[in-house]
């Protein structure tokens, strides 16, 4: 565990949209609460999507150390993906709807206690994955998660419970997939998959376990192979999601691997930390290795 001592400048950004929270007071209680003898802080509400990620570079320029990116998965990563590989360090207050990446690092969700963490200035690297180049830090996949995002980026509200809807409504339409992996250039796999998803982390959020082994710092990604299945069984899989048994199921398939190369009949969505995007009919999937500084409690 690494911890700094000197004073740094440290700048907050807001998505006032993650969630359901209101976040008004927000600025006013990180000012209240931040170590003032550590941090020059400064705090920005964004004001559009993709603007975190346009804003770190040039405060790192200026001399910006932490970035603490203040929302859910989305906000994480659009944060995340400016900090990869430089010295910049990422911290979270989780205020999202999922908050995937935090409940993985066991950052308090509380904001007194994630405010607390913050002020003690320790992090650790973790690794991040790449599909195409396109960083991710979380899960990213293909198949009926990916499909789930898409529809829920087009929702009107935010939340679990319009999560879950869209989850159950979406069930009743979707038809698996054939894919084909190449997985560390040695084995080769052809699949009829309900969904594969590559998981750096356990779950995609809201304790929704996808890998419950995956290790952040290991080196590998959990390619988790989902067989298409009955509607009777729909309740068990999902029970088994969120009490950590997903990798006991005679229905799931689950590897380790650092390169991944995937194709599918033609082009669809992809997810990266559940936010969809149109991607080609070959992904080239990749870990890399501690390329990523976070702000987090020891983890074991």
């Amino acid at each position: 565990m690494v911890q700094t001592n000197s004073k740094e400048k440290i700048i907050f950004l807001i998505n006032p949209i993650s969630g359901t929270k209101k976040k008004a007071d927000i600025p006013k209680k990180i000012l209240q609460l931040i170590d003032k003898s550590m941090y020059d802080a400064e705090v920005y509400i964004t004001k559009y999507k993709g603007e975190a990620t346009e804003i770190v570079p040039q405060k790192i320029i200026e001399g910006y150390s932490r970035f603490i990116a203040v929302g859910g998965d989305g906000t994480v990563n659009e944060i995340a993906k400016a900090l990869v590989d430089t010295n910049g360090i990422l911290g979270i207050i989780p205020i999202g709807s999922g908050n995937g990446l935090a409940r993985h690092l066991r950052i308090p969700l509380d904001f007194k206690k994630s405010m607390e963490l913050i002020n003690t200035g320790k992090y650790e690297a973790i690794d991040y994955g790449r599909v195409n180049d396109v960083p991710f830090f979380c899960t990213c996949g293909v198949g009926f998660d990916a499909h789930i995002g898409h529809k829920f980026a087009e929702a009107t509200e935010r939340g679990f419970i319009t999560y879950l809807k869209t989850t159950l409504r979406e069930f009743f339409n979707y038809k698996a997939k054939k894919y084909k992996l190449k997985i560390d250039k040695t084995l080769k796999l052809k699949s009829r998959a309900f969904l594969i998803t590559f998981a750096n982390a356990s779950q995609y959020g809201n304790n929704a376990y996808i890998s419950p082994k995956a290790d952040i710092q290991d080196g590998k990604l959990d390619i988790c192979i989902l067989s298409p299945f009955r509607l009777h069984r729909g309740v068990g899989i999902g029970i088994r999601l969120f009490a950590k048994t997903m990798d006991r199921s005679p229905l799931m398939n689950t590897m380790r691997a650092e390169k991944i190369v995937l194709k599918r009949k033609k082009e669809g969505v992809i997810h990266f930390d559940g936010e969809p995007c149109l991607m080609g009919k070959k992904l080239k999937i990749r870990i890399v290795h501690n390329g990523l500084k976070v702000m987090f409690p020891k983890i074991g």
